[in-house]
């Protein structure tokens, strides 16, 4: 199956047994009889900003589709430091593991901008696995993706300065929220870049002279996105790439 023929637009809205609409990628390119299988299953909840999905180590007990917002996907060390080294929007699910056989996993996943989606229990989903093919080959793709992305991040992290990071960080959240403008503070963001606070805003006053940015208090602004993609170092491009190949874009 091509990555194109995920990209598969709904006759009906497509929505769970409450009625509740679904905008996440990977339900609304399932075939309708595999969807009917886990509707039942998923729960639509609110995703507030910052609310932990799940921690190091602990055990898978949900799946998460998200409708709206974005999560992060963050590395913590003994000494409480962090660094992200992945993100999940509407285009993907959180809970990755379970689709490759795996019940726990190694970074924290936390809701960076708020939204709200779907939640089903790990086992269920186990469970419908076994008679959706078609799912599970989406959820395949997804986990290659977010494979994908820790690679080129810790690339990004070690070989590329701070203003190219920032700018290739600040397109991968505006794909995954469809906005202009991004609720997140110097603070937030130099946590997930596993920096201080300073160094952020230094780059960040970069691109605002530049007129690639402006800063609001709580909120970046992108006034002219071309800008920013020259700012960006090359792991944007391909992690660009690497969704457009397995149509997930």
């Amino acid at each position: 199956m091509s990555g194109k023929n995920f990209r598969v637009a709904q006759s009906v809205e497509r929505t769970n047994s409450e009625g509740k609409p679904v905008k996440n990628r990977v339900l609304l390119s399932m075939p309708d009889n595999e969807y009917q299988l886990m509707r039942a299953d998923l729960t639509f909840i609110d995703l507030p900003g910052h609310l932990s999905l799940h921690e190091p180590t602990q055990k898978i007990e949900f799946v998460y589709f998200p409708n709206r917002g974005m999560v992060s996907q963050v590395v913590v060390t003994k000494d409480g430091r962090t660094v992200e080294v992945g993100v999940v929007g509407s285009e993907g699910y959180v809970g990755a593991g379970l689709a490759a056989g795996l019940s726990r996993s190694s970074v924290r996943e936390i809701m960076q901008i708020a939204g709200d989606g779907f939640r089903m229990m790990g086992n269920a989903l186990e469970r419908i696995l076994r008679s959706t093919p078609q799912l599970q080959v989406l959820l395949n793709r997804h986990t290659g993706l977010q494979g994908m992305q820790v690679a080129q991040t810790a690339a990004c992290n070690r070989l590329h300065d701070i203003q190219q990071r920032l700018s290739r960080w600040l397109l991968m959240t505006q794909d995954r929220v469809h906005s202009g403008v991004l609720p997140i503070t110097h603070d937030f963001i130099a946590t997930m870049m596993g920096t201080d606070r300073s160094t952020v805003s230094l780059a960040a006053s970069v691109l605002q002279k530049k007129g690639t940015i402006d800063y609001v208090r709580g909120a970046v602004k992108i006034l002219d996105r071309r800008k920013l993609e020259k700012s960006a170092c090359e792991c944007y491009g391909v992690i660009q790439q690497f969704e457009d190949d397995l149509g997930l874009r």
